[in-house]
């Protein structure tokens, strides 16, 4: 079971001379959504949350997914959704005298430094010792950058190079229940969203937002196959870092793959050993602990050749699947068009394109038009996800009911497990994610007139 969180970058480009706070743009842009939900925090008819987040981020969680495929359609559903809400938001800011054009980007830092991200969920069981389960997979996160990085061109004084990870610089802890004041790799605050006696919600914030629908099935494919093995106790090598802090941001730096971080037991070991080495225990499971499936196989041939690449230098092995693959041939194509370095600021414009969630100006979206990007999900199943919840977990009870109740015109609250009706003494209470039925429900949506959903 797992989600995913993406808070996308807000930029208004308008020659007006009137200065417009990135509050005011995020208002104007959700106009829809509060005159439709009566609140800038609300929960669709595909059970996904959408919300201004703090710094006026738009913020779009999918929900819950018992499959990958559902998740990276929820995922890029959430891209439409909050790109539909543009045109509106212009109108209103033409109407309010500033004549621009609103950008959501799907990336990780803004020219201030600042940094939002992506944020992933997975469902684990309640253990006494989570702390030390959590840190066994740093290392891991750490190191899953050279397949699962975005790819950014980092700009330092000594001069500009291309990196696996714009995030990784951004990280200050390995755990820690904070989120903004000390970025970790992994946040502990206990929030399960579930029965708390069983389950707890494993929240990893390290890792970059991407565009290609195959990085996001290595990125959460992967990270759910180490779960399913420490969970199961499998004995994982041991690859504990001797400095976390400074091997995350020497892996993103190093885009040959040969710089070694320090373990904990004064190895040193490349990134590239590590994630071959956390490959190869997965694989030894594949029919035992893993069952084999056809997405199971495409995870780790991703995996692999995603290690080859930086091992062999040969980024072709994926520069049509994984972002930082696919970023570094469009940027070489055109440093080599421009005649230019690195830190040209065309380059940056570039960079930005290729997160613009916009189907027209969005230049990944070019990309996939074009050929040169691979896809997972077809268009029929994202355009589906915009409305309509995945029906195999309680994703689907809580999509039938925000449908039923905006369309009686009921007041009503909810969130990820309680759903109300204003004014009803009961609210009924979902605290198991993997039910996708439940009476209570059916009761509450007859109560509202609606028919019953299969």
């Amino acid at each position: 079971m797992f989600g995913l969180e993406t808070e996308f970058g807000l930029h208004l480009d308008a020659p007006s001379a009137r200065t417009v706070t990135p509050e005011e743009v995020a208002g104007h842009l959700f106009h829809s959504v509060v005159r439709w939900g009566r609140s800038s925090n609300v929960f669709l008819t595909n059970a996904s949350r959408l919300y201004i987040d703090v710094g006026a981020h738009p913020e779009y969680a999918t929900a819950e997914c018992d499959t990958l495929t559902d998740l990276i359609a929820s995922d890029k559903a959430g891209e439409r959704i909050v790109q539909a809400l543009v045109a509106e938001g212009e109108q209103r800011l033409r109407d309010a005298g500033v004549d621009g054009t609103i950008h959501l980007y799907k990336n990780n830092t803004d020219s201030a430094g600042n940094s939002y991200g992506c944020h992933e969920n997975y469902l684990v069981r309640r253990r006494a010792d989570f702390r030390a389960f959590a840190s066994a997979l740093l290392p891991f996160l750490i190191t899953r950058q050279i397949v699962t990085g975005a790819g950014t061109i980092t700009r330092t004084p000594e001069g500009a190079h291309y990196s696996f990870s714009p995030r990784a610089d951004h990280m200050w802890e390995g755990l820690s229940s904070a989120t903004t004041r000390s970025r970790p790799m992994i946040n502990t605050r206990d929030e399960p969203h579930a029965n708390a006696e069983l389950y707890r919600r494993m929240h990893v914030i390290v890792g970059d937002s991407t565009m290609a629908e195959s990085t996001a099935l290595l990125k959460v494919g992967a990270t759910d196959l180490m779960l399913r093995l420490m969970e199961a106790h499998v004995r994982l090598p041991d690859l504990t870092l001797a400095n976390e802090m400074q091997a995350i941001r020497a892996v993103a730096h190093d885009l040959t793959g040969t710089a070694t971080v320090e373990l904990s037991d004064g190895r040193h070991l490349t990134a590239v050993e590590i994630q071959q080495a956390y490959l190869d225990v997965v694989r030894s499971q594949v029919g035992n602990v893993i069952e084999r499936t056809a997405e199971v196989d495409h995870i780790l041939d991703l995996w692999e050749r995603g290690i080859r690449a930086v091992r062999e230098q040969d980024f072709s092995l994926v520069d049509t699947e994984l972002d930082w693959a696919i970023k570094h041939r469009l940027i070489e194509r055109y440093q080599a068009r421009l005649s230019c370095g690195l830190g040209d600021p065309r380059l940056a414009r570039l960079e930005l394109a290729f997160h613009d969630v916009s189907p027209e100006r969005g230049l990944y979206h070019r990309l996939v038009a074009q050929g040169l990007v691979r896809t997972v999900v077809e268009d029929e199943a994202i355009e589906r996800a915009r409305t309509v919840a995945p029906q195999t977990t309680r994703a689907r009870l809580r999509g039938a009911f925000v449908e039923a109740a905006a369309a009686s015109g009921q007041d009503y609250t909810v969130d990820w497990v309680h759903l109300k009706l204003t004014g009803a003494s009961k609210t009924v209470l979902l605290k198991d994610p993997f039910r996708s039925e439940d009476s209570r429900v059916d009761t509450l949506l007859e109560s509202l007139g609606a028919d019953e959903r299969g």
